[in-house]
């Protein structure tokens, strides 16, 4: 059968008044018009579907399965209509987000609990990166925005702050450091370290720092999670570098002592990353104004210098 929309829908109007000289006036068509397109529909399905009477219309058996189904195709149609308003308005749809391992475990989970409460048709999906590798998609067109440290060069992207993150070292308390405020990175290199585990983002920024110090950190365990680090760090396992917020959080459960690292790339803060606010689908702008609780101008402004 080759039925179209508008023939269903005209079919439907016609059953429904009972009358082609009505359904004809339903579908805003001339009698003439809505006769022939009638007939059209009748051979195209091989079987009567309307039995002509004096007073009007009724549906034979094939004409009553042809309106059952019409009136499911159309609802779909207007589900369908109804689901792609939402993709274009950006109110359905799956988001793609590129985060650090700092932003992934200490700044986005409270932030995105209220947001996705609000916005039921819309998923998030996070991809943990380096820094450095979330700007590089960026840049190369593969992802609208992510949650980066201002330690990366944002090769001409913005960078809008949104939380401090420096990172500290964390130490058993008996330890030759428990008493410092500060260290630097290099000086700590020939202890041993409890690291996170292979291709975690942060391991791998600390591993490329100590490489650039000339240096490969002696790594005797590696963990999943910042807990985990942290309570071997605590049965003097060693010492392991973690986010401020995270050991913060953690001393209450285990003990250790925490050293600020001086290095300007353990100084830093998450900032919202992207290109052209403008271009960003309306999904993720809303996403990122919230991310930046209000700080966020309508049209992407920030409220710090864009570093470029």
């Amino acid at each position: 059968m080759r039925l179209d929309l508008a023939d269903l829908q005209l079919f439907l109007c016609i059953v429904d008044a009972g009358s082609i000289t009505r359904g004809a006036v339903r579908a805003n068509l001339a009698l003439a018009s809505a006769s022939e397109r009638l007939r059209n529909i009748e051979a195209d399905a091989g079987v009567p579907l309307l039995e002509r009477r004096p007073r009007g219309v009724v549906t034979t058996e094939a004409g009553e399965a042809l309106a059952h189904h019409a009136r499911l195709i159309l609802r779909q149609q207007t589900l369908l209509k109804d689901e792609l308003r939402d993709f274009a308005a950006g109110a359905r749809g799956t988001l793609h987000l590129y985060a650090n391992t700092a932003a992934l475990t200490e700044f986005l989970p409270s932030k995105l609990a209220p947001w996705l409460a609000k916005h039921p048709r819309l998923n998030v999906e996070l991809k943990e990166r380096t820094s450095a590798e979330i700007v590089r998609t960026i840049s190369a067109g593969l992802a609208e925005a992510g949650v980066v440290s201002d330690a990366v060069e944002p090769d001409g992207l913005r960078l809008h702050p949104v939380a401090r993150n420096h990172l500290v070292l964390v130490v058993p308390t008996g330890h030759r450091l428990a008493r410092s405020k500060t260290v630097r990175f290099a000086d700590v290199l020939g202890e041993p370290f409890v690291g996170l585990s292979p291709g975690n983002a942060l391991q791998e920024h600390i591993e490329e720092h100590a490489r650039s110090a000339g240096r490969a950190p002696k790594v005797r365990v590696q963990m999943k999670t910042f807990e985990g680090l942290c309570e071997l760090v605590s049965h003097g396992i060693g010492v392991g570098i973690v986010p401020q917020g995270s050991a913060r959080r953690l001393r209450r459960r285990h003990a250790f002592q925490t050293v600020g690292l001086t290095d300007s790339w353990a100084r830093r803060r998450l900032c919202l990353c992207f290109r052209d606010f403008n271009h960003v689908s309306a999904a993720v702008q809303s996403l990122l104004r919230h991310l930046a609780a209000g700080t966020l101008g309508p049209a992407g402004q920030v409220a710090e210098k864009t570093r470029e």
